[in-house]
Order: structure tokens, then sequence, then C-alpha cells
């Protein structure tokens, strides 16, 4: 069977001294289910974009702000991902310069700059703890990696770098 996934972006947003990261407490919808937990900014490709553009869309959209600088760091195919089952092949984004001032909440629930150093102690999704390093590491390759989901829980992780 082909693979047919939701594209999507994420987002991590660096502060002008590099040292915290704007993150969205989701906590401004019950029925959300991304709930309590902690995210980078992002969501779903249009039709009509590419991944860059989509990127920065979404910043604009949930943070008010306008990436001036960003790298692909890498991407991540999440196989069942999606709460009825669905595939995601995500890029994953580090937006080091951008202008404007961050809004302090959105639909979602509340923005929030996190020392970059504490990241792992927020309340996330599990499998973000295996990527989340890789994001903001000192080497300059790319990675992909693949995260199956089963029950809203990963099953696996693995990752390549080019």
């Amino acid at each position: 069977m082909p693979y047919c996934p939701i594209i999507g972006t994420l987002g991590y947003v660096l502060s002008p001294e590099g040292d915290q990261v704007l993150m969205i407490h989701r906590n401004a919808r019950p029925e959300d289910e991304h709930l309590g937990k902690y995210n980078g900014l992002g969501g779903k490709l249009e039709a009509d974009e590419d991944v860059v553009a989509g990127m920065r869309r979404e910043i604009l959209e949930e943070a008010g702000i306008t990436c001036e600088e960003m790298r692909l760091r890498g991407t991540i195919s999440w196989p069942g991902f999606g709460k009825n089952g669905e595939d995601w092949l995500g890029f994953v984004f580090l937006i080091t310069r951008y202008a404007g001032t961050p809004f302090t909440r959105n639909p979602e629930g509340t923005l929030e700059w996190k020392p970059r150093a504490t990241l792992m102690d927020l309340p996330m999704w599990e499998g973000d703890r295996h990527f989340l390093p890789l994001v903001f590491d000192d080497d300059p390759r790319a990675f992909h990696g693949v995260m199956p989901y089963r029950n809203g829980r990963p099953v696996s992780w693995s990752h390549s770098r080019l």
C-alpha cells in the first residue's frame, strides 16, 4: 500500500540570545488531543505551498512573527500518529531570527518562552523526547527519522543523517 501521509511543519523559534525557545502550551481547548502538552509551532501544509512557505505561514498565524532566518533540521515520518491512525510526515525547522513581537496566546493555548536547557522537563509528546535533542545539537547535517505510532504511543525510533 502506498504511503500517503499528511504533510506538516514543526518549528522551534529561538530567542535572540538563543537560550530560550518559544513553545505553545496547548491549554485552550478541552477536546484537544494535545491538551496540556508543550510543542513547537506548526501545522498542515496547504496544497499550494512548499514546506518553507508553510512553515512561515504557520509561524505568522500562530505567533504573529515573520521568519527571517530558519534552517531545516530534519524530517520525521510518523506512521499511525493521527488521532484516527493517519500517517504524518513532518519537516522540522529551527527559526533563528524573526521580526515582530510574538503573541502571548492563540486559539490553541499560551505561547511561552522556555529555557532550552529545561525543554525535556516539560510535558510533551513522548516521541518528541527522541528527536528534540537533534533539533538543537551542533551537527549541521539534517536528520531523517521514522517513528511509528500505535494507540497514541511511539513503538520505535530510528534516524539517519546526511
